[in-house]
């Protein structure tokens, strides 16, 4: 068996988990289909979402697999990146399960019957944005100064 970082292994798991949760709302996405004749909006976004947050991980693996930075380092870049990614998928099962908006950013800010602070709402945003993009520049740039260091 050839050597795998911890990083690469949370990365890969992430996507296989990614990768089912794309199969499993693509399920929940052609019953509604089947139903309804079409499927709610943010059922198809978690579907496609899972699934190119699943490639996603996988270019953080290979990433990680060539990043010159430690391995704690890597992990929690990589740690940063998949978890806002589930929490971003969760989201959109959750909306498409209520059926309580078709844009989760329109103000007032809805979570079933619930109204969210935009601070909330804006807050998790801004982190989404800082881990997911903050996560694959720790990467990439120790990948390049694996490359070329």
């Amino acid at each position: 068996m050839m050597e795998i970082t911890i990083a690469q292994m949370a990365a890969l798991m992430a996507a296989g988990i990614f990768f089912l949760t794309g199969l499993l709302t693509g399920v929940w996405k052609y019953w509604q289909m089947h139903l309804y004749g079409r499927d709610h909006y943010y059922v198809a976004i978690a579907h496609r979402a899972s699934l190119m947050y699943a490639f996603a991980a996988v270019v953080l693996e290979r990433l990680a697999a060539y990043s010159s930075w430690p391995d704690l380092v890597n992990l929690w870049a990589v740690l940063a990146s998949c978890l806002f990614f589930a929490l971003a998928i969760g989201t959109y099962v959750m909306h498409g399960a209520l059926k309580d908006t078709t844009n989760q950013l329109k103000r007032p800010h809805k979570l079933g019957s619930y109204h969210l602070p935009t601070w909330l709402v804006m807050g998790f945003m801004l982190s989404l944005i800082m881990a997911e993009v903050g996560g694959f520049l720790v990467l990439f740039t120790g990948a390049i100064h694996g490359f070329w260091g």
